[in-house]
């Protein structure tokens, strides 16, 4: 019987050369809180390789296991299978070195806030703009996920300031499936095609945005709140009602107290102040309930407390003694 002659199959492949690349088939993520772990989800439910940067080995853990969580619950909810979540979860990476960036195409940074001050710090972010562009290829974009950082400001110390954009990804409600896109000073009309080509790569429709601080969800949702709060300490009707009827009378996900309950109260305040600094406008002013409830501590589902009390898994549990009293 002849033998059977056995040659590698890799001495037939294409060289990395002549290999076509896939746009967006890898991109970084640079910080994998809550917002970050959205990024790399979706984009891993797309098919992406997905590479995150964190700062400790904990927090790489911390992050997986927020993003197995989450994927769990798109089961519970029979919009996911077993084996679709280990082959998205296969696709993600945490590491703590940037160069481990190098061969991704796009790269967001969504860095954690600040877990005193609840600032996003911009000096560290431009730091993190310079690291990236060191590693990352000419043709790469970088990008912010931001509502109130101008990305101007973030690329105007960077050598090839035309690749750079910022996006804003809402964490809210999983439901929300658009993506606020603001054009930069800088940024090249291929680079804002690219990055809207990303966008509905990933199912999600493109909303064009001015550079404004707030953007346009931000600036709507706080004036909201601000008046529900006037509403709630006039006494025209008790908080739920409030949140009920925004709900179903307006078709809104959740109502103004318990969307900021989501969001986190630590963050909304600072969205407020940045608004009310930039714009000098009173609509903006931090309502006296939203200061009341931040220096009791109590954050919203992140703490367990806010306009309203949580169990372990962020649902409601009714507690009037938890209640905002006037």
């Amino acid at each position: 019987m002849a033998e059977i002659l056995v040659e590698p199959i890799e001495a037939y492949a294409l060289s990395k050369k002549q290999r076509v690349k896939t746009l967006f088939s890898k991109i970084g993520i640079i910080g994998c809180g809550k917002e970050g772990q959205t990024i790399a989800t979706v984009a891993s439910m797309h098919g992406m390789e997905v590479v995150f940067i964190e700062l400790s080995d904990e927090k790489i853990e911390g992050s997986q296991v927020g993003i197995s969580k989450g994927l769990d619950t798109i089961i519970e909810n029979w919009g996911l299978t077993l084996g679709e979540k280990r082959a998205i979860m296969a696709r993600i990476k945490g590491t703590l070195d940037y160069d481990d960036l190098a061969e991704c195409d796009f790269v967001i940074e969504a860095i954690r806030a600040d877990e005193i001050t609840g600032e996003r710090n911009i000096n560290l972010r431009k730091e993190i703009f310079r690291k990236v562009e060191s590693v990352v290829a000419r043709d790469a974009i970088i990008a912010t996920n931001a509502t109130h950082i101008v990305i101007s400001e973030l690329a105007a110390e960077l050598e090839h300031r035309d690749r750079c954009v910022s996006l804003h990804f809402f964490v809210t409600s999983s439901e929300a499936r658009i993506i606020e896109v603001v054009r930069g000073f800088y940024t090249s009309d291929d680079v804002y095609s690219r990055v809207c080509t990303f966008v509905k790569l990933i199912n999600r429709d493109v909303i064009p945005v001015a550079e404004s601080a707030g953007l346009i969800s931000v600036r709507l949702f706080v004036v909201l709140l601000n008046e529900a709060c006037a509403t709630l300490m006039e006494g025209v009707a008790k908080m739920a009602d409030i949140d009920k009827t925004m709900e179903i009378g307006l078709g809104m996900r959740f109502g103004p107290f318990r969307t900021a309950d989501i969001i986190g109260m630590s963050k909304v305040i600072k969205w407020m102040e940045n608004l009310y600094e930039e714009f000098g406008d009173s609509k903006y002013k931090v309502s006296p309930v939203i200061r009341r409830l931040v220096r009791a501590k109590r954050f919203g589902v992140e703490s367990g407390e806010g306009f309203y009390h949580y169990d372990l898994e962020g649902r409601v549990v009714p507690n009037d003694d938890l209640l905002i009293k006037f």
